[in-house]
Order: C-alpha cells, then sequence, then structure tokens
C-alpha cells in the first residue's frame, strides 16, 4: 500500500519534495494557497531565473552558503547542481551557463522552470488543492495529517512543510512554516532579511535616487573588526533609502549581525583607472576647460546627478572655475571619486528581501532524512529552514536538494 504524504507549499522546495515522493511510489497531495504553484520562482533573476550554480563540486556549493552550509552536505549529495541541471533539461528546458557559473534558461524565461516543475508533478500524479495549511494533527509524537483554513482535514503518513520565509508575501511566503514547527515544538532562529537592499544614512542616495551605476567597485568594511568583508565589481542602482542592485544584495548576505552603522560601504567610481590616471584624466579635462566651472567640467567624468554630491563631499564648490583648483582640492575630488562612503543603518523591509536568513533550527532537523527529530513524520523543506546562501543560484539549490530530499525520506516504505 502507497505512503501517503502531504505536502505544504508550492514553491521551489514543495513542488520538488512532492514530485520526488510520488516519483518514489507516494500518494502525494499537495497544498498551496495560490491557484497557481512557484509564484515566487516566476520573479527570480529578474524573470529570468537563476535555477543553479555549476559551481564545481559540493565543498564549493557549502562554501557559498554562509547560513549553515555544512548542514546541507546531505541534501546536496542526495541532489546536487549536476543533478537539478540534469532534471530539467530532461523535462525539456535547455540550460546555459553565464558569469559567476550562474545557470539559466536558455530562453531566459523563469516561466519555463514554473513550467516543468508543473509538468513533473503532473505526469507524477501528485494531486493538488488550493489551501493553506494551518495546523498539524499529532498523534503519539507523531504527524498523522494537517487542517486547513476552509475548514478540511488531511491525513497522512508524513507531511512535509516547504512553506518559504517571509520575503515577498505576496507570492505567499508570509511565515506559516515557522509557527507549524512552533506548534510541535520546535525553535525559529531570528528571522531577517538577506540579499537584501540596504538603508543608508547619506544623503547622496536620495539625491541620486534612480540612478544606476555600472561597472563600479565596492568595499565592505566591518567597523567593528576594521576588516573587509566583502568586495565586488558589477551593478548598483541608488534609492529614496539606500542603494540595492546586485552588488548589494550579495554585499548583504556578508552582513550576518548587522547593527547601526556597523558597516560601511566604499565605491570605486573608476576602478578602471588607478589614483594616479584619475588624477590625470581630471587634470587634462581641468587644463583644456580652464574657464569652465568645475560642475560643467565633471559632467565629462560622472552622471549628472553626482556631479553636484561628489562635490560637497570633496568640498568644492559648484562654481569654482577650473583654473582656480589647487592641487590639494583636485586630490580631495581624486579621493573622493575612488572612494564614495555610505554607512549601512540597516536592511531594507525582510518584504522585498530575496531571501529569509533563520528559521527552523537546523540541529533540530536529519540532515540525512530532512525529518524533524522532534517529531515523527514531518519534514522540511527549502526556506523555512535556517539555511541561505549567497545570490547566484544557490538559495534555489537549497530548494531543490532539500525538496528532493525530504520527498524521498518522507516516500521511504
Amino acid at each position: 500500500m502507497s505512503k501517503k504524504v502531504i505536502v505544504a507549499g508550492a514553491g521551489a522546495a514543495g513542488t520538488m519534495a512532492a514530485g520526488a515522493a510520488a516519483e518514489n511510489g507516494a500518494d502525494v497531495l499537495l497544498l498551496e494557497r495560490n491557484e497557481k504553484i512557484a509564484r515566487k520562482v516566476m520573479i527570480t533573476g529578474k524573470g529570468r531565473c537563476n535555477v543553479t550554480n555549476n559551481a564545481g563540486d559540493i565543498q564549493s556549493m557549502i562554501s557559498n552558503i554562509p547560513g549553515n552550509g555544512r548542514f546541507l552536505y546531505g541534501a546536496f549529495s542526495a541532489f546536487d547542481y549536476n543533478d537539478t541541471i540534469d532534471f530539467f533539461e530532461k523535462l525539456g528546458v535547455p540550460l546555459k551557463t553565464e558569469r559567476g557559473n550562474r545557470v539559466f534558461p536558455v530562453s531566459d524565461k523563469a516561466v519555463d522552470i514554473v513550467d516543468a516543475l508543473n509538468r513533473y508533478i503532473t505526469d507524477g500524479g501528485v494531486k493538488r488543492k488550493t489551501a493553506r495549511v494551518v495546523d498539524l494533527i499529532m498523534k503519539n509524537g507523531a504527524v498523522i495529517g494537517v487542517k486547513t483554513d476552509n475548514g478540511d482535514t488531511f491525513h497522512a503518513d508524513a507531511v512535509i512543510v516547504a512553506t518559504g520565509g517571509l520575503s515577498y508575501p505576496k507570492t505567499g511566503s508570509t511565515g506559516d512554516g515557522y509557527e507549524l514547527a512552533k506548534s510541535v515544538g520546535h525553535t525559529v532562529t531570528p528571522l531577517r532579511p538577506s540579499l537584501s537592499a540596504l538603508k543608508c544614512r547619506e544623503g547622496i542616495c536620495s539625491e541620486c535616487m534612480g540612478l544606476s551605476l555600472k561597472n563600479v567597485a565596492i568595499r565592505v568594511v566591518d567597523n567593528k573588526t576594521k576588516k573587509e568583508i566583502y568586495s565586488d565589481f558589477g551593478e548598483m542602482l541608488f534609492t529614496h533609502f539606500g542603494v540595492s542592485g546586485p552588488m548589494i544584495l550579495s554585499a548583504s548576505a556578508h552582513m550576518r549581525e548587522l547593527t547601526v552603522e556597523r558597516y560601511s560601504i566604499y565605491i570605486d567610481l573608476k576602478p578602471a583607472l588607478t589614483y594616479e590616471k584619475l588624477d590625470e584624466r581630471i587634470l587634462r579635462d581641468l587644463s583644456q576647460n580652464s574657464n569652465k566651472s568645475i560642475s560643467n567640467i565633471l559632467s565629462l567624468l560622472l552622471p549628472k546627478s553626482m556631479i553636484s554630491p561628489i562635490l560637497r563631499l570633496s568640498h568644492i564648490k559648484p562654481s569654482q572655475k577650473a583654473n582656480q583648483l589647487t592641487k590639494e582640492m583636485r586630490k580631495e575630488l581624486v579621493d573622493t571619486v575612488k572612494s564614495v562612503k555610505l554607512t549601512v543603518m540597516d536592511f531594507n523591509d525582510i518584504s522585498e528581501a530575496i531571501v529569509t536568513s533563520g528559521g527552523i533550527k537546523i540541529n533540530e532537523i536529519n540532515p540525512k532524512t530532512m525529518e524533524s527529530k522532534i517529531c515523527r513524520g514531518l519534514y522540511f523543506a527549502g526556506e523555512v529552514i535556517d539555511c541561505d546562501g549567497y545570490t547566484g543560484g544557490f538559495n534555489l539549490q537549497i530548494a531543490f536538494s532539500t525538496g528532493h530530499l525530504a520527498g524521498m525520506s518522507a516516500s521511504q516504505q
């Protein structure tokens, strides 16, 4: 007789868990509060869906997961990035590897990944019902079913909770899994944003709101330890509250203990030029436009919205003529362009973060099966667990690996 498995949540982890359990012979019911599956997958990678990272080996994967990466060794050993690539290509979605070993569908369409997951569970015979799981039914220390928000009760031999984190609640991630876990005695570690935009103190952010910078470099310094914790080259964006964009999201994942003013970001607006080369460039522009104001001359070097704040930070009046600029003033200008300082005050709201850091405590979960150590027959998968990685496909791989392992484990006879 087939084992009955209920999966709560039809995101990346939940659909993988449901499909894997069905593939292993289980009778599977997938409960999802939204009518459509994998709502969050649809918006990942700006709609392109960075499905995994072609990292090279499991150890490289783990090194990119600062949030309890070693806990995932068993899940990655059972289903790693190569398995994910094979999985989607067998489902008819050709993939490609881009810069940073990031893997995307060749079509650059997240919907192709979602459609593949849909085919996987449909062809596997997974039953689906639109419902929100609000309670776990317990008997003698084991889970025997669930209750939903519309009053229905469903019984099963095993339940997999894969309801996501707190980020992007419009996609259905509202923290239900944390409450379900706590109701049976699990510990939920503090929840905070990861891969998040950052709030900064300096006025330059709001002055340059909407400005996207490409080919700039950043350094992040921990003001407590005086050590550089992150550096990168690429794109970023100024917002009304601070900064965002690919580099900033990556940087935020390294800020594991963020408190007000704990971290500073230093932006090099011209990383392709050494200090000396930039000084020569500015000196040449000044000599060729000696009677023009410095604000006009800087339009050759910087975006328009940055000129006024950069001059203010350099203690130079915008009306200052080129031929009036001293060597010391020019030095301060070069210093500023090569190192614009921003003071990080906080993460942006968790509802807008890509990933939730924190979750169900890992030492209460069996890493070889994803089963609860507190409640028999209860399994966890995906973002609900206290594991999170850097940007680049690592978080979706966590979802696929833990989902696959939970599904296979829950369906064992």
